[in-house]
């Protein structure tokens, strides 16, 4: 069990598995290893986008909207009791069905209580070969938000908004003390070669770019394991990573195996690092109206 909010640190961890066609044996995976992440300590635990399924993006296919459900639903409800019993919150990624014909990517936070704190729906969405999100998702329309837990106050983005740093800079905005990133990004085999290691270190990179430009720490959780069938498909390389406000990687997961990270946060470490390098205070807000046109330069 953990224990209650302490006036200077919190504690977080980090879910990364690998998932089957099964969606009941996923969700039975992920709460083993929310208590087990409890049980280390682990105050606010966050799973992998989508946690539920494969990555059913990689093609178009209509029967995939049968994995989709309500937000709230039978997983929140799931996780809500599970977070109750151990103590803990819970940032769930799920495939929320708002209505007929309308779905987002949706993650879900779930307090101690067993209540929902509150859901962010992502904003960004990707279209690229394997990564076909925009036959499945509608973008988000929340904006984004900041929650409350006990431990905490917490942003959640996920995945394509990792590489934003308008999405990153209004979530610290917000109060967040933390950004959460469930994630499903990986290589395609074909590329892996001349490509992989970049792309991983761009990933990474951009990341450790929003803790330091917001003073916060990130919390990026990615899942593993080859899901499509060789020659093709998807190899997801893992690398799950906690930042501090300062960018310095604290904790990191493996590229292929399963694992849990378990890493203790200090808020006290989000106020010195604003101090000494106060970027908050040096915006010049009055100057970035320019931000919400799609391209300045003049044709």
């Amino acid at each position: 069990m953990t224990t209650a909010r302490t006036a200077d640190t919190f504690t977080i961890g980090l879910v990364q598995m690998r998932c089957s066609a099964d969606a009941e044996e996923n969700t039975a995976k992920a709460e083993a290893r929310i208590e087990e992440a409890a049980l280390s300590g682990a105050q606010i635990i966050c799973l992998q986008e989508l946690f539920r399924s494969e990555y059913f993006c990689r093609e178009e296919r209509a029967a995939l909207f049968d994995l989709a459900e309500p937000v709230p639903g039978p997983t929140t409800e799931r996780l809500g009791r599970l977070a109750q019993r151990l103590g803990v919150s819970i940032v769930a990624s799920l495939f929320e069905r708002r209505a007929p014909g309308l779905y987002h990517n949706t993650a879900a936070v779930l307090n101690p209580d067993g209540a929902l704190a509150g859901v962010y729906r992502k904003m960004h969405i990707p279209e690229d070969p394997l990564y076909f999100e925009k036959y499945y998702f509608t973008p988000g329309d929340l904006g984004y938000r900041a929650f409350d837990t006990p431990f905490a106050r917490i942003g959640v983005l996920v995945c394509w908004d990792q590489w934003y740093p308008e999405a990153a800079r209004l979530t610290a905005l917000e109060g967040a003390e933390v950004l959460f990133y469930p994630t499903a990004i990986g290589w395609h085999p074909s590329e892996k070669e001349e490509h992989g290691a970049a792309q991983a270190d761009a990933w990474r990179t951009i990341q450790r770019g929003h803790a330091i430009a917001n003073g916060v720490y990130v919390a990026a959780v990615n899942r593993v394991g080859h899901e499509g069938g060789p020659p093709g498909g998807l190899e997801f390389w893992g690398g799950s990573f906690v930042s501090d406000p300062f960018g310095v990687v604290l904790a990191e997961a493996g590229r292929a195996e399963e694992q849990i990270l378990v890493v203790e946060c200090d808020r006290r470490r989000i106020e010195d690092v604003r101090r000494n390098w106060p970027f908050l205070r040096d915006r010049r807000i009055d100057s970035y109206s320019g931000i919400t046109s799609r391209w300045l330069a003049r044709e």
